[in-house]
């Protein structure tokens, strides 16, 4: 009898885990989760007192002075790009000015039309949320004909949208350089290069105003590069013989997202502004504290959002995200969650400050 009952009980453990495994895959795999730990790239930004001629060539002296950042990698992480890509920044009280440097053999671009979308051609791309908050962000993309489409976006499509499409950088300047010849398959190009102004007082729709010394923004950079063929002379995206579609676009960044979306601004990397200039000393960046706990309750929305997707509601206990999977660092923070079907907000709290987020992904500081 005594045999029975431990033989019943272990297969009550086996069946339990074997059911426990399962929810999970079926939870995990409807809200997608990055595949990295949280460890976004940083970048000081100085500050220039030189003029700068927005036309792709990075001729002046600050330009020079300026610290390129890290080689772009694959969007999920890890993979090297078949080509370079990397970018640096400077920022005056007028504009903050990015340039980037794309190695590419074929240079080539169609897409002619203000607003069009852009990454239907190789682009640069880049998203900047000054508050941090993963809402009013905005999103800037242009190609080698110095094409560009600019939105804002209110929050991120995984939490309803929408972009403006309609929303422009007013003032904007932009610029390209080609090192080699644009749309001419006979030769081989060497690189292209692109220097952007964006007006300081635009971006303050973002949230943050305009920066000052110490603030700091997150921001991405992006680049999409399709796979090309040369046929009759000109440059045509291979087609996937098991599809009848264009192979898929490469994305490569600078900061890894860890899955395949540059909609997750959480992810970007951090850029620190800094009121010294280019070449005359040197700032090292300091993860703040709130950014940690930010985090912490980042991932209780992404459990959030798998749990409601499953269950039709949100859950009302952290217990029940943590039988699922949740991983959250309780030693150093304290938790409060609230939840119906249709809402949840969750605070953590730490040395004083609290910060919450809700079922739309907003993260708030609601310490004062």
């Amino acid at each position: 009898m005594i045999q029975r009952v431990k033989n019943f009980s272990l297969l009550l453990i086996i069946l339990s885990f074997f059911a426990e495994t399962a929810l999970n895959q079926e939870i995990n795999n409807k809200f997608p989760i990055p595949k990295i730990e949280f460890n976004p790239r940083s970048y000081i930004c100085y500050k220039t007192t030189e003029p700068l001629i927005i036309d792709g060539i990075l001729d002046e002296k600050c330009w020079q002075q300026a610290e390129w950042t890290e080689n772009f990698i694959d969007i999920e992480g890890e993979v090297e790009p078949l080509y370079q890509t990397r970018a640096k920044l400077l920022w005056d009280d007028q504009y903050l000015y990015i340039a980037a440097e794309l190695m590419e053999p074929h240079i080539n671009g169609q897409l002619q039309q203000r607003d069009t979308v852009i990454f239907y051609d190789n682009d640069f791309e880049v998203f900047i949320d000054p508050d941090g908050d993963t809402h009013k962000y905005f999103e800037f993309e242009m190609n080698a004909l110095n094409t560009v489409w600019d939105l804002l976006l209110v929050k991120p499509y995984r939490d309803g949208g929408p972009a403006v499409n309609t929303w422009d950088i007013a003032g904007l300047k932009s610029a390209v350089k080609i090192y080699g010849t644009l749309n001419d398959p006979s030769d081989i190009d060497e690189k292209w290069t692109v220097e952007l102004a964006f007006p300081l007082q635009i971006l303050k729709e973002g949230g943050a105003g305009i920066p000052k010394n110490k603030d700091v923004w997150r921001i991405g950079f992006s680049r999409v590069e399709w796979q090309y063929e040369i046929v009759d002379g000109k440059y045509k995206k291979k087609i996937d013989p098991q599809t009848g579609k264009p192979f898929p676009e490469y994305n490569w960044v600078w900061s890894p997202q860890g899955l395949i979306n540059m909609h997750y601004p959480e992810m970007w990397g951090f850029l620190q502004f800094s009121d010294l200039e280019p070449g005359k000393g040197k700032v090292q960046f300091s993860l703040n504290e709130d950014e940690k706990m930010k985090w912490e309750l980042r991932k209780i929305y992404y459990f959030q959002k798998n749990y409601h997707a499953t269950f039709k509601k949100y859950a009302s206990k952290l217990t029940e995200l943590e039988l699922i999977g949740l991983k959250i660092n309780k030693l150093n923070y304290s938790f409060n969650l609230k939840a119906t079907k249709s809402f949840f907000s969750a605070e953590i709290k730490g040395n004083n400050v609290i910060w919450r987020i809700n079922n739309e992904g907003k993260t708030q500081n609601i310490s004062n």
